[in-house]
């Protein structure tokens, strides 16, 4: 979800409104997707470079998502949206976290749709991490297969993406399921997040629909 800084900077507006606006677009591509019939919906909410902006953002960041599972997310779950959320959870503030935990005890019944939010989230450090477990665990290298490695991901119940859309027009992954998005299908839309929504999501999908995936097969 990417162009916030510079959305509130083309209207001469602070960072920290663009993701307030952010916010606002997360809702309504949440339930643009309930709509096209979507079970599974991964977004990238904070990474763990993120901690590197300058201190009043990263602030605002954490005040933002403080509100949205106080105010968005309880709505969703009305609609059958059940919230988790996957990354590093110690060097999130402890009242937050607490939220965070609370908002995942209370919607694990619903299964409209799964909303999975990345958060002090890296590609790299999940597989890191991931190895680290596999050593720690004693698994000898000669026994170890692709699902041992994937069963200790953060989110090992994610299921892998057939689809990741990047927007604001940058062409990258930028750490994100670096491992889940082996064979994923990829668009880029030059929209800014904060202007993202149902037709946005919709010309992604029709682009996917018309795409041929073969997980390297002919």
């Amino acid at each position: 979800m990417d162009g916030n800084g510079r959305w509130a900077t083309a209207r001469g507006l602070p960072v920290a409104e663009g993701h307030r606006e952010g916010a606002r677009a997360l809702r309504r591509t949440v339930e643009a997707a309930i709509e096209f019939g979507i079970d599974s919906l991964a977004v990238y909410a904070f990474s763990t470079e993120n901690w590197a902006r300058p201190d009043d953002e990263v602030e605002s960041i954490m005040e933002l998502m403080d509100r949205t599972i106080e105010r968005e997310l309880p709505d969703l779950a009305k609609q059958g949206v059940r919230t988790r959320f996957f990354g590093r959870r110690d060097r999130v503030p402890d009242e937050l976290r607490g939220k965070i935990e609370r908002l995942e005890t209370e919607t694990a019944h619903l299964d409209r749709l799964n909303l999975w939010i990345a958060f002090d989230y890296g590609g790299r450090a999940e597989l890191v991490e991931a190895v680290r477990t596999i050593l720690d665990e004693g698994v000898r290298p000669q026994d170890m297969s692709e699902a041992d490695l994937a069963a200790r991901l953060y989110a090992p119940d994610l299921p892998d993406p057939d689809l990741v859309i990047r927007t604001s027009g940058e062409q990258r992954l930028s750490n994100f399921l670096l491992w889940q998005s082996a064979y994923s299908e990829l668009v880029f839309d030059d929209t800014l997040w904060p202007d993202f929504g149902e037709e946005q999501l919709r010309v992604a999908l029709d682009e996917y629909t018309r795409r041929g995936r073969r997980f390297g097969a002919r």
